[in-house]
């Protein structure tokens, strides 16, 4: 799918017809009737507009659509979409009506497809991206695991009408940030017996190959040789071997930046001796490697665009975490590679114990600044929703960039505290701490928890991402299933510390 930027003259339909001859258009609707939108759908239908619209009851709210076709004519098919109260139509907004109007034009047949939507007051380049991130990630569809498909009816052209110059310059990166999506989202998809700790290990390894980049991945052995008990108290319980992944890329000419992404990957997560229950979606829990596949996608992104100045490195600790004879228990006590021990008081509570590990060794990389992601706490479903990830960190500066960057991405973050008395409730009488608090601020004492293995000093973020890896309907540009969320904002904060 190809997009550009034409920057036409609104409402007038010879300047559209001299610069732009597609088949199928676009045009967004204010309610109450307004802008330069109604006066180019008006010119096109001719007489009758206003009839048409009350026939059809279209009243231009936000998601409202329909279809004229025109035989004959051109555009060949028109479809009106509903913006609502100018007021409220913003860059969000924008991103949800592109891929609204994407999917209904895709339903039409459309090959060359118009958008044709008002982005008066947004920086014409961030107007241009979200546009373009909302139709391809809109017209995603995952048909792997069916035996009886059809093949998608996506438009080969995509042409973004009324932009103003300088707009294609964010299209820059669209291609490679939705690729970094797209394979997220098919990671997360995948059933557990497919997405396994030695497939994220093959994914790195395709990764690799094809841009490039440095990969190593540390066996049982390995792991126990640094120390990583922790991780490997999770894996043991498995039959599937854990890798650990470590994936580098390396930038050309000198390196000024150096960060690490650290990814949960619990390819499949039972809850162990504490085991999920009825109501508790265990026959969900292959999604519980959301942050392994955000941070795999970001680098797949990151290696395609190779912002100069910039090293990143991906790590991510997989496993499976099931129940066996040689399972950990409750009560067991475990010894993490910086020397902490860690009494087990619920084998639920596994991700942070895969991510101490992996945070260990990541500060050992001397990094400027980490961020982990991780599908880590119900506490932080309840406290959020679905379509709000939680924001951890002691440093002011990357918790604005990360906001920042999840704002230009469309990904949604609130800053939540680490309240320091709360680390009460992970005291042991036995070990150094436990793996859960009391259930009050369940989502901050896992954030606390995860801060033990983090160099203190060193700038860190801790996400949690447990609500918006997954939606059962479509919402915006995420289709129903797997969301890719986290991808586009990691670009996004990379980039943008790469430009800096």
């Amino acid at each position: 799918m190809e997009f550009r930027c034409l920057a036409v003259t609104p409402a007038v339909t010879g300047a559209l017809k001299e610069t732009w001859a597609g088949d199928t258009l676009v045009v967004g609707l204010f309610a109450p009737a307004a802008g330069s939108g109604r006066a180019l759908a008006e010119e096109l239908v001719g007489e009758g507009f206003e009839a048409l619209l009350q026939r059809r009851r279209f009243e231009a709210k936000p998601g409202q659509t329909i279809t004229l076709e025109r035989p004959g004519g051109s555009p060949a098919s028109l479809i009106l979409v509903g913006l609502g109260d100018p007021a409220d139509f913003g860059l969000e907004a924008l991103r949800k009506t592109s891929a609204e109007a994407a999917r209904s034009a895709a339903a039409a047949g459309a090959v060359e497809l118009g958008l044709w939507l008002p982005v008066e007051g947004l920086e014409p380049a961030v107007a241009a991206a979200a546009m373009a991130e909302a139709v391809r990630l809109g017209l995603y569809a995952d048909q792997r695991f069916k035996s009886e498909t059809e093949p998608p009816s996506l438009p080969s052209l995509v042409s973004l009408l009324g932009v103003a110059p300088g707009a294609e310059a964010g299209l820059a990166h669209v291609a490679a940030t939705c690729s970094g999506v797209e394979l997220a989202r098919r990671l997360v998809a995948a059933p557990p017996n497919k997405a396994t700790p030695q497939s994220l290990a093959d994914e790195a390894a395709a990764i690799a190959d094809a841009f490039g980049l440095e990969l190593k991945v540390l066996e049982r052995d390995d792991c126990e040789a640094l120390g990583m008990g922790a991780y490997l108290g999770v894996a043991q319980g498995s039959d599937l071997p854990p890798k650990f992944i470590h994936l580098t890329y390396r930038p050309a000419g000198e390196v000024t930046r150096r960060v690490v992404l650290v990814g949960k990957g619990l390819t499949f997560d039972s809850g162990g001796y504490n085991l999920k229950t009825a109501g508790s979606q265990i026959e969900m829990m292959k999604y519980d490697m959301g942050g392994s596949a955000a941070v795999l996608g970001a680098a797949r992104a990151i290696a395609e665009i190779r912002p100069a100045g910039l090293e990143v490195h991906v790590i991510v600790a997989s496993c499976e975490n099931m129940i066996s004879g040689g399972a950990i228990h409750p009560g067991d006590v475990l010894t993490a590679s910086n020397g902490k021990t860690i009494e087990i008081n619920n084998t639920d509570a596994e991700g942070r114990l895969t991510l101490a590990d992996a945070l260990v060794y990541a500060c050992g990389l001397e990094p400027d600044a980490i961020v982990d992601l991780a599908t880590l706490t119900g506490a932080c479903v309840i406290a959020l929703g679905e379509e709000i990830a939680g924001l951890w960190s002691p440093s002011d500066g990357l918790a604005e960039a990360l906001l920042t960057a999840g704002n230009a991405g469309g990904e949604s973050f609130w800053r939540m505290p680490l309240r320091s008395s709360y680390k009460k409730g992970l005291k042991s009488h036995i070990a150094d701490l436990k793996n859960t608090g009391p259930r009050p601020g369940g989502s901050i004492t896992a954030a606390l928890f995860l801060q033990d293995f983090v160099t203190r000093g060193l700038p860190w973020a801790h996400l949690d991402i447990a609500g918006t890896v997954w939606s059962d309907k479509a919402r915006g540009e995420d289709p129903a299933g797997a969301t890719g969320f986290g991808v586009r904002t990691l670009v996004a904060w990379l980039v943008a510390g790469a430009a800096s």
